[in-house]
């Protein structure tokens, strides 16, 4: 049979895949009610320095007001909190949690700053302080190129070799250095290292308390190091920086060099004396 036109060639169309369906919400974690209105509260009281009384604070932190007595109870007992005639106060934890926190920001200012020096001279920088009767090295700045001398004898029983100890020992007074020597007395480290108390002493007398110190290889052979006094009220404080004794040339110019970082910024620095 005959057909007028053109025949209509149909295709199926294949089926279309399908989007993926979306992935489910992650959960929602989970948050402790009960420690969000506690710290709440501690915001809201460290706002008022001379105190507030419990229904000021639930109105402001918008608790209900037995649940605001209920926190309060329990956060004074813990030393969060102290009442006072019907005020609320931070207690001593919560000022111990402010305390640590200052702390670590100056650490954090002294490591900034030490690496920084560091990288502009080319050499590892050390931090110490003397106190309660003891060298106590508390930061050390240096890198694998440049490495820290190693401590293979404690630094605070050898004060007497290294210019860290002998630039805080000069910063004490007579009885102070004696004091030192009779609990850590002078040995020999090395053949460049000071003889006995008796010399260690006359040399400290001959260094002005300010005074930048120096030492060539009486710690450890092989290094040189100089030291640079800071002094915070009673708190006697060094930094120091260490070099290969091939290197000696270089000792001078870079503590220096260290001296003059140390003057531009010793005002904010010295804030931080007491990490």
């Amino acid at each position: 049979m005959a057909t007028t036109g053109t025949s209509a060639h149909l295709t199926a169309v294949p089926p279309q895949p399908r989007s993926p369906a979306p992935p489910p919400p992650p959960p929602t974690a989970t948050l402790i009610g009960s420690v969000q209105r506690a710290v709440r509260l501690l915001e809201t009281v460290a706002g008022h320095a001379y105190g507030a009384p419990a229904k000021q604070l639930a109105r402001e932190t918008g608790l209900a007001l037995p649940t605001t007595y209920h926190l309060l109870r329990t956060l004074v007992h813990e030393g969060y909190l102290r009442r006072d005639k019907g005020l609320f106060f931070l207690g001593e934890a919560a000022e111990r949690l402010s305390g640590s926190g200052a702390r670590q920001k100056r650490r954090s200012k002294v490591v900034d700053t030490l690496a920084r020096w560091r990288d502009a001279i080319g050499v590892p920088v050390y931090y110490a302080v003397y106190r309660e009767g003891e060298i106590e090295v508390l930061c050390v700045s240096d890198t694998p190129g440049n490495p820290a001398v190693e401590e293979w004898a404690d630094f605070r029983e050898t004060g007497h070799a290294h210019a860290i100890g002998q630039c805080l020992l000069a910063q004490l007074d007579g009885a102070a250095r004696r004091d030192h020597l009779s609990r850590y007395p002078v040995r020999p480290l090395t053949p460049y290292t000071v003889r006995d108390d008796h010399d260690l002493l006359r040399r400290l007398d001959r260094t002005r308390r300010m005074d930048l110190v120096t030492e060539r290889q009486e710690y450890a052979p092989g290094t040189v190091c100089a030291a640079i006094p800071i002094t915070v009220g009673a708190t006697a404080a060094s930094i120091a920086l260490s070099l290969p004794a091939h290197q000696g040339d270089r000792l001078l110019p870079a503590a220096q060099h260290l001296q003059a970082e140390l003057g531009r910024m010793l005002g904010s620095f010295a804030l931080s004396i007491s990490i």
